[in-house]
């Protein structure tokens, strides 16, 4: 059973007094006054020009253009146009949620939905606990561990480990500088630093009495960086010097006591010991005090020596330098 509208003139809504040609499929661009009744009603007009179906849809006339046969048959067709047309949102708009929904705020696809597994899940490995919580020697703010030379040293309490030194070697320090007499830079009143014997001498007394000069030299005369932070040292003289027990090795210790151009002038040491780790390669250990501070005493430099430990000893882990102060 067809609806379709037979070819005819028709009375055009959109300008009324005018019948306008529809083809049995479109409206055309050919109008008319009203023929006079008793007409041919379904005369047909010349070939319709381009653009003729601007008027109403290609298929069937728009609402406000129906023809005389769009009755029952036409409001079913429209009916079922309708129908059609909402099925077709209805289809669009379920398209549309389902890409939105899938994709997530960043605008990126989402991963398709896995199936749930019936064997055993899977479980992530995790670190075994440690059988203790204490820090080790690295770790603890009161060691300053030199792994190569295999020994570690007492930090006294207000001395600090550097990250970053000027003189790259393991080092401790006074928390806080100052303005060194030279004005050159900024100083430490306390400096200690861990060094590998570089001569090929072995004997610690001879090691000791030869840095001695070079860590009075670094500390008071002139730097890494050729600045005489203290106006350089006018005179020195030996407080100290002998054999001693370090880190469990024979070792040497030499003290000087220097005068510098500017400022209080110092007080600097060198001990000299075979490492406990490798072929025993000689350590050096250095110390440098600025005169006149209450809190450096010369007690201090001995407090300091006498906590050296070799890497590994039972008292390093137990906080060695807790307990010195000055």
């Amino acid at each position: 059973m067809s609806y379709a509208t037979p070819p005819g003139w028709y009375p055009d809504t959109g300008a009324p007094g005018l019948e306008r040609w529809w083809d049995g499929t479109a409206w055309t661009a050919h109008t008319r006054p009203p023929a006079a009744e008793g007409s041919a009603p379904h005369q047909p007009p010349a070939p319709a020009q381009p653009g003729a179906g601007e008027f109403g849809p290609p298929s069937l006339p728009l609402p406000h253009q129906r023809g005389p046969h769009d009755g029952a048959g036409g409001g079913n067709r429209t009916k079922i146009l309708a129908v059609t047309l909402s099925g077709v949102l209805v289809l669009g708009a379920a398209v549309t949620g389902a890409i939105l929904l899938g994709r997530d705020d960043g605008g990126t696809p989402v991963a398709p939905a896995t199936t749930t597994s019936t064997s055993a899940p899977v479980t992530t490995p995790t670190a075994p606990a440690t059988t203790s919580d204490e820090p080790g020697p690295d770790e603890n703010p009161a060691v300053l561990v030199d792994q190569l030379n295999g020994v570690t040293v007492p930090v006294p309490r207000g001395w600090e480990k550097p990250k970053t030194s000027s003189s790259d070697v393991p080092t401790i320090r006074t928390v806080q500088s100052y303005d060194c007499p030279g004005g050159s830079s900024f100083c430490y009143h306390g400096t200690v630093t861990t060094h590998t014997a570089r001569s090929a001498e072995t004997d610690p007394k001879a090691l000791a009495e030869a840095d001695i000069v070079t860590a009075a030299d670094l500390a008071y005369e002139e730097d890494s960086l050729g600045r005489r932070n203290h106006g350089g040292i006018t005179a020195h003289k030996v407080l100290k010097a002998g054999q001693l027990s370090v880190a469990g090795r024979a070792g040497y210790l030499v003290r000087w006591q220097v005068t510098t151009g500017k400022g209080p002038g110092g007080y600097v040491q060198s001990v000299a010991f075979p490492s406990s780790v490798g072929s025993g390669t000689p350590v050096i250990v250095r110390l440098a005090f600025d005169a006149d501070v209450a809190e450096l005493p010369l007690s201090l430099m001995d407090t300091i020596t006498r906590g050296i430990r070799p890497l590994g000893d039972s008292a390093t882990n137990g906080g060695v330098g807790a307990s010195i102060s000055p």
